[in-house]
C-alpha cells in the first residue's frame, strides 16, 4: 500500500446516497492522480450507513473505478463478529483491502488489540489495514502491538496512523517489517511523517485537493524535499480548517460549496456553525476554490 488515498465522503441527497454525486468525486479523484479510495471510513459518515446502504455503495463504486485504482473499505467495528463479517463482505464484492479501527468504547489492552486482530486475520482473507484513531476511539494501539502484529500476519500490511505521536510513527517505520506500509492519517503532519519514511497517507484534504496532496506525497516520495515542503506549507491553513468542527462537517460543506455535492450530513452530525462557515469560505476563496 502506498500513495495518496482519499478518505472519501459519501454524499446524501434527501437521506439518501447521491450516486450522480459519488460518481462525480469518483471521476474526479480519478482524473487528478489519486492512488486509491477508502469508502466507508469516518469522513464516509460509515456509523450511519445501513449494511445494505454499504453494500450498494461498494458496488457502485467498484463498477465506476474498474479496476483503476485500489478501494479500501471501513470494516471495522467494536464488535468483532460484525468486523469479520464486514471483512469478508468486502472481499466478496472485490475491494482491496480492509480498513479494521481499533475497538471504540470498549477501551481494550494492548493484549485485547493483539488478539482482536489476531481473530480478524485468522477468519478473513483480505488484506488488512489497522487504523489507529485514538481521539476518536479513546485506545491508541503501540507501536510494539503494531509490530508485533505486522511480523506475525503478513496479511496484516499497513497502518492509517492518526495519533499525531510522531515519536511512535517513527518507531513504527523503524522497526517495520518488508511489506508492511504505515500510512499518514493526519494531513497536516503528511510531509514530516513521509520524511520519517512513510508509504504515504490516507487524506481528508484530498476530497477538495486532491492533486495537492498527491504530489505532495510524490515529492516527498522522490526526496525532492524542497518543493514538498513548500506544498505542505500551502496546505497547512486547509488542513487546519478543515477540522474546525468535527470531521467530515468541513470537508462536505466545502464540497457543497464548491458545487460539487448536496450540502447534507446526517445526525448526530450537524451542519457548520455559521461564524465556521464564514471563516471556511474565506480559506476556500484564498485557495481559489471557490
Amino acid at each position: 500500500m502506498k500513495g495518496s488515498y482519499v478518505a472519501l465522503i459519501t454524499p446524501f441527497k434527501d437521506n439518501e446516497i447521491d450516486y450522480n454525486a459519488l460518481e462525480r468525486l469518483l471521476n474526479f479523484h480519478l482524473e487528478n492522480h489519486t492512488d486509491g479510495i477508502l469508502l466507508c471510513g469516518t469522513t464516509g459518515e460509515s456509523p450511519t450507513l445501513a449494511g445494505d446502504e454499504k453494500e450498494s455503495l461498494i458496488r457502485f463504486a467498484i463498477k465506476i473505478v474498474k479496476n483503476k485504482i485500489p478501494i479500501m473499505i471501513g470494516c471495522g467495528t467494536n464488535n468483532l463478529s460484525h468486523t469479520i463479517a464486514a471483512c469478508q463482505r468486502a472481499k466478496n464484492l472485490g475491494a482491496d483491502f480492509a480498513m479494521v479501527i481499533t475497538p471504540y468504547y470498549n477501551k481494550p489492552t494492548q493484549n485485547g488489540l493483539y488478539h482482536y486482530f489476531k481473530k480478524v486475520v485468522e477468519n478473513t482473507d483480505i488484506p488488512i489495514v489497522i487504523y489507529n484513531v485514538p481521539n476518536r476511539t479513546g485506545v491508541n494501539i503501540i507501536a510494539k502491538t503494531t509490530l508485533r502484529l505486522a511480523r506475525e500476519f503478513k496479511q496484516i500490511v499497513a497502518i492509517k496512523e492518526a495519533s499525531g505521536n510522531l515519536v511512535q510513527v517513527s518507531e513504527i517505520i523503524r522497526d517495520t517489517p518488508e511489506g508492511f506500509s504505515l500510512m499518514s492519517g493526519e494531513d497536516a503532519l503528511n510531509f514530516p511523517i513521509m520524511c520519517c519514511g512513510a508509504k504515504g497517507s490516507i487524506s481528508v484534504t484530498a476530497n477538495i485537493l486532491p492533486k495537492k496532496v498527491h504530489d505532495l506525497i510524490e515529492y516527498t516520495k522522490k526526496k525532492n524535499y524542497e518543493i514538498a515542503r513548500q506544498i505542505h506549507l500551502e496546505l497547512l491553513e486547509i488542513n487546519q480548517t478543515l477540522f474546525i468542527e468535527t470531521n467530515p462537517i468541513p470537508v462536505k460543506k466545502s464540497l457543497a460549496l464548491i458545487g460539487m455535492i448536496t450540502d447534507e450530513l446526517r445526525l448526530p452530525l450537524y451542519k457548520l456553525e455559521e461564524k465556521n462557515e464564514i471563516i471556511l469560505m474565506n480559506v476556500l476563496k484564498n485557495y481559489k476554490l471557490i
